[in-house]
């Protein structure tokens, strides 16, 4: 793919404008913002530029970026961060987690904003992951600040009244981030505290020779959603509309405001609109998504003594295991047909692998897949198309034969449509993380991640949820998300087209047209991140030089920020450590037959011609069989009534 290029706007705004303190859905459950509603509304108003600050995250900047681009705006890669006013390892107050805006403006600023954003998240979390000035001064090349909202340090000091304090605060933050990259941010979003801020800050302003900046502290698209967005706030913190003392956003000016809006709030102020087009132009950062594997971020295999060339010990390996599995002595001189077809197939895949640069992944896999055999952890055969490679065979990565069953290895690794190879690993579940481990003492703790992942705001769960806010009886509820039809990705839409029930229900009873009134607006949204069950990433070097960070709680691991797509679009590439419990039960159920009839069954070698099987099977009785216990399944193992193997892998 390579960088993206903007496919331009047609549009001109009357007065250029550019949102620059913008939060997206990935600041969750606090932003109603979906980012293609974003970029359309962006375009419609004539907009050039637009910028992303999520809450402390940089969860959906790939997203963004792409998004943007593809509607012909530049992207502006940015975060709201949490600084904490008297540094990281500070723990007395919540209230000392102090707001700052950071876009970056040059690659080098956008990879120092990746690690300040990731030592947040992986040294200092309390409540929030916050950094510090100390960290801000470390990485503060190529960074342009904003002083963000009232619960940034300047704007709040200017709230508060103390206009010696604000210009200190201003001062050391332009010192920090040096000469014209910081900037006083003007608000207006009919706030009465805003007033007071305004008009300190403008003496700010006057006293210190800084820059203003007008800014609107986005949290939804379209000022009509401010109603949906306030129930959002409730799903978050757990409150009630109707509660009068809740926290809410006062008003319904949180919205992306037009340039002509913006302007008509900041009539005396008109450089701090101009700043921001001037802002805008500054920040240049471009993704590159690599096209080719030599431009992943993939470790070099550490060779042994002897080897200088990763594809002569990948040569090495193989014919080693060749020899094993099919006695042949020496594969370079065959003796007869067979070893010659054997010897074809092992070069035709050596060097489609060499072409397409994949060889470490090869011996990165083989190694950790032997280390597990090595320490008795269960491992599957192989799976997918994975196990159509005989070189997977030889390294042991695979134990099934692809020349025995005609497996074709272009269904894993094409020469003529090159996508990462990807083997599904099965490992057993209590031992998947001793493998994790291996991976990351051998390579790095600093160079292994897992996998991040969204819940989002499904269809069913927001008949509940919004009920609960909306203060609506939970047994009417239960029923609303019951007429929604249970398929996996249903969403309303989906709902109102083949539920009559519930497009009846929401059409004719009110409490339903309640909850649809948000629903609508709020479904599809992350709702909390989790951890990838299987996906790991190896990177060639630390991972926070290449992708934010952050860690999974209950585990402690370290996770990256991007989920599998771009996780992998921007150059890393996703293993999959699977989690299977039948190869526990098998492992187990030997162990027991061992222990109870003496019987030494070797789990790998155990035979595909046993009669009583066949017949059991083709009775359908494979519940706990693993790809088999299915309804549908089981009804075509009675159909086929299969009595060999051939049978079944059809």
């Amino acid at each position: 793919m390579g960088v993206l290029q903007s496919k331009g706007s047609n549009f001109v705004s009357r007065v250029p404008f550019c949102h620059l303190h913008f939060h997206t859905c990935y600041s969750l459950l606090d932003s109603a913002v979906k980012v293609k509603d974003a970029m359309k509304t962006a375009k419609d108003l004539g907009m050039e530029y637009l910028a992303m600050t999520d809450h402390g995250v940089l969860y959906g900047a790939v997203d963004f970026y792409k998004a943007a681009y593809a509607a012909g705006i530049k992207p502006i890669i940015g975060c709201e961060v949490y600084v904490a006013r008297h540094g990281m390892d500070e723990r007395s107050s919540q209230r000392n987690n102090m707001h700052l805006v950071l876009l970056a403006e040059t690659q080098e600023g956008y990879q120092n904003l990746v690690k300040l954003v990731s030592i947040a998240h992986l040294e200092g979390v309390y409540y929030k992951p916050r950094i510090d000035k100390a960290l801000l001064r470390k990485y503060s090349k190529g960074l342009i600040g904003l002083s963000a909202c009232l619960r940034g340090e300047v704007n709040e000091a200017c709230k508060d009244g103390d206009l010696a304090k604000a210009t200190e605060l201003a001062k050391e933050y332009a010192d920090i981030l040096g000469e014209n990259n910081f900037f006083l941010e003007l608000q207006d979003h009919g706030i009465a505290e805003e007033k007071t801020a305004r008009e300190n800050m403008l003496k700010v302003a006057e006293a210190t020779g800084l820059p203003l900046v007008a800014t609107n502290d986005v949290h939804y698209v379209r000022q009509e959603h401010a109603e949906a967005h306030d129930a959002l706030i409730c799903l978050q913190r757990g409150d009630l509309v109707a509660d009068p003392n809740r926290h809410r956003y006062e008003g319904d000016q949180f919205y992306m405001k037009s340039g002509e809006e913006m302007a008509a709030l900041f009539p005396d102020q008109p450089e701090a609109i101009a700043n921001t087009i001037e802002i805008a132009r500054r920040c240049n950062v471009e993704f590159f998504f690599p096209e080719k594997a030599e431009d992943l971020h993939f470790p070099d295999f550490p060779l042994p003594d002897g080897f200088r060339r990763d594809k002569d010990y990948l040569v090495h390996l193989g014919k080693q295991g060749l020899g094993k599995l099919y006695g042949i002595e020496d594969l370079d001189h065959p003796k007869d047909e067979r070893e010659q077809s054997i010897k074809q197939r092992f070069d035709y895949e050596v060097g489609v692998i060499e072409k397409t640069n994949y060889i470490n992944y090869f011996l990165v896999v083989a190694d950790f897949i032997q280390h597990a055999r090595r320490q008795g952890i269960p491992v599957g055969p192989g799976r997918g198309s994975g196990a159509g490679s005989l070189l997977a065979y030889s390294l042991e990565i695979t134990t099934v034969d692809p020349l025995e069953y005609s497996l074709i290895f272009e269904r894993f690794l094409n020469p003529d449509r090159v996508s990462p190879p990807d083997f599904d690993i099965d490992f057993c579940p209590t031992k998947r993380q001793e493998v994790s481990q291996y991976v990351r003492e051998k390579y790095g703790e600093e160079c292994v991640a897992q996998i991040i992942t969204f819940g989002t705001l499904g269809a069913k769960t927001l008949m509940r949820d919004l009920g609960r806010v909306l203060e609506i009886e939970l047994s009417y509820c239960d029923k609303l998300a019951k007429l929604i039809p249970d398929t996996p990705g249903t969403t309303l839409q989906k709902a109102l087209a083949e539920s009559p029930d519930f497009k009846r229900e929401t059409e004719e009873n009110e409490k339903a047209r309640r909850i649809m009134k948000f629903a609508r607006l709020l479904e599809g949204l992350p709702r909390h991140a989790g951890m990838h069950a299987a996906g790991v990433v190896i990177g060639e070097k630390p991972l926070i030089e290449i992708i934010p960070l952050t860690r999974e709680p209950k585990e402690k691991l370290i996770v990256v920020q991007f989920e599998k797509g771009p996780t992998e679009e921007i150059g890393l590439l996703k293993m999959d450590f699977l989690g299977l419990k039948n190869l526990t039960i098998i492992y187990e159920a030997c162990a027991l037959i061992k222990r109870n009839h003496g019987i030494e069954l070797d789990p790998e070698k155990l035979p595909f011609d046993d009669a009583k099987t066949y017949e059991l099977l083709a009775r359908g009785d494979t519940v706990g069989v693993f790809q088999l216990e299915s309804a549908g399944m089981r009804d075509t193992l009675r159909q086929v009534g299969p009595d060999c193997i051939q049978d079944i892998i059809a």
